[in-house]
């Protein structure tokens, strides 16, 4: 089936299979590997992308069903040179340990705060808890979320 997507600016005329997730559509006919592959059963987070704007479990989602949608993974959030500011953030808090987890993390970050519902740090958990990190890096997670939050400064 023919779907249309822009993914992380560029636009992409796809022909899909049916039965294709977003998530391996990112990750096996696109290459954007970045976002990560967990449980495959939206309970883990590790697949978070933003689907126009708003944050997602890609495994959960048929890419055919989403025929006009924007798409931004991890990769789309910063720019050649020059971090997102989550990203940045995450590496002076030491954000991660195995890294498995932290692209979902920022993606799931960055649609927190542009949902604009936290503001503290148990907000921030609550709103964050559908990532999980086998690693336990969640103090450090919600310190990076926090500073962005702080400086005001998400784009």
């Amino acid at each position: 089936m023919g779907a249309s997507l822009t993914i992380n600016g560029t636009p992409h005329q796809l022909l899909i299979e049916p039965w294709t997730t977003l998530l391996d559509l990112l990750r096996e006919q696109l290459g954007l590997t970045g976002t990560k592959k967990g449980c495959d059963h939206g309970q883990c987070g590790a697949c978070t992308v933003l689907l126009d704007g708003r944050r997602i479990n890609s495994c959960l989602k048929l890419a055919v069903s989403l025929d006009g949608s924007e798409v931004t993974t991890v990769e789309g959030l910063g720019q050649a040179g020059r971090l997102h500011p989550l990203q940045a953030a995450f590496i002076e808090h030491d954000a991660f340990q195995c890294g498995y987890c932290t692209p979902g993390q920022i993606c799931s970050a960055a649609g927190l705060i542009a949902e604009g519902h936290a503001r503290s740090r148990e907000e921030v958990r609550e709103q964050m808890s559908g990532n999980l990190c086998r690693c336990g890096a969640y103090t450090n997670i919600a310190d990076a979320v926090l500073e962005v939050l702080e400086k005001g400064d998400a784009r």
